[in-house]
């Protein structure tokens, strides 16, 4: 488990992290977003003691990440794929990561075999790809087994099979027991893999819910029911807390009933329904809404967005 509690950075007069506090749970998958410039990556520095806080506490199952004695069987991170040697081959980087914790040759075998570097094993870094780079650092993550992943753009340069690959080892990671920490840019994706979200913008916590919970509110809790006894269906459904309107002649939008109540009764009335569709927004649209005024660099509209306005 990953616990920040009032984490603070500031450099001279300019604060990145304001007061942050979350928690990275067992058996989940956390998506950690926010805007370019929000303090994503000074924070991950500060839960691996790359930076310190300036007030305030990081714990990496209950202890500063400095305090253990082998954390990388603690905390498995990806920063930065690139920041390997350029003239050793992928097994002897793994190797020698492993010999500074006492792991043995069968587990880096194990991990190249995993990320799918059987191959290149050999190859010097220098010449590998920015996907097998990727799929390098990975494997750098889970060399020492460890209680917890975190991982910055870890589908950055793959292919549709490594993207679908880094998935499913994700949520295989969490369905073991295990605190995964995701940070991407790519909302679609992470929307596939978290179950939780954790969102700051300019340093500060924007959000900690779940992924179901944040795009339902942001998209309101109707359902879109379609049917040709909508009349009907309308005055089966009221009720005191209950709001109907109508989108088209067919078309009912009912706020204060789930879909599953509303399938309910309308099947016990007879009443046929060839549409019946909650009615949310997408994990990019709902974090574009919440984080518009966090961004540190608002792009132009391109020429045809100003035309077409």
């Amino acid at each position: 488990m990953i616990e920040a509690r009032e984490l603070t950075k500031r450099y001279g007069d300019k604060t990145v992290v304001d007061h942050l506090s979350f928690i990275v749970k067992p058996g989940e998958v956390t998506g950690f977003l926010g805007p370019n410039g929000a303090g994503k990556s000074t924070t991950m520095r500060m839960i691996i003691g790359l930076d310190s806080p300036t007030a305030g506490s990081v714990t990496v199952n209950g202890k500063s990440y400095a305090r253990h004695a082998a954390p990388l069987q603690e905390i498995g991170t990806l920063l930065e794929a690139k920041s390997v040697h350029p003239g050793r081959t992928a097994f002897n980087h793994l190797m020698a990561l492993a010999h500074t914790h006492g792991i043995s040759r069968r587990r880096v075998d194990e991990v190249i075999e995993l990320a799918g570097l059987t191959s290149v094993a050999g190859k010097r870094v220098g010449a590998f790809s920015l996907g097998m780079g990727q799929r390098l650092g990975i494997a750098s993550a889970l060399l020492g087994d460890p209680a917890i992943v975190m991982l910055d753009e870890p589908v950055n340069g793959l292919d549709p099979e490594g993207v679908l690959w880094v998935r499913n080892l994700l949520r295989g990671l969490a369905d073991e027991g295990r605190a995964v920490m995701l940070s991407s840019h790519l909302m679609s994706e992470t929307a596939l893999i978290a179950d939780h979200l954790v969102i700051i913008g300019r340093g500060r916590l924007l959000a900690d819910t779940t992924v179901d919970d944040f795009t339902r509110e942001a998209g309101g809790s109707g359902v879109k029911v379609a049917t040709t006894e909508a009349v009907k269906l309308r005055s089966l459904l009221a009720g005191p807390e209950v709001t109907i309107s109508s989108s088209a002649a067919e078309e009912l939008v009912v706020v204060g009933r789930d879909a599953r109540e509303i399938g309910v009764i309308a099947a016990q009335h007879g009443v046929a329904l060839y549409e019946l569709t909650p009615q949310t927004v997408s994990l990019e649209t709902a974090f574009m809404e919440l984080t518009h005024d966090a961004v540190e660099y608002q792009s132009a509209p391109a020429d045809s967005e100003r035309k077409a306005a």
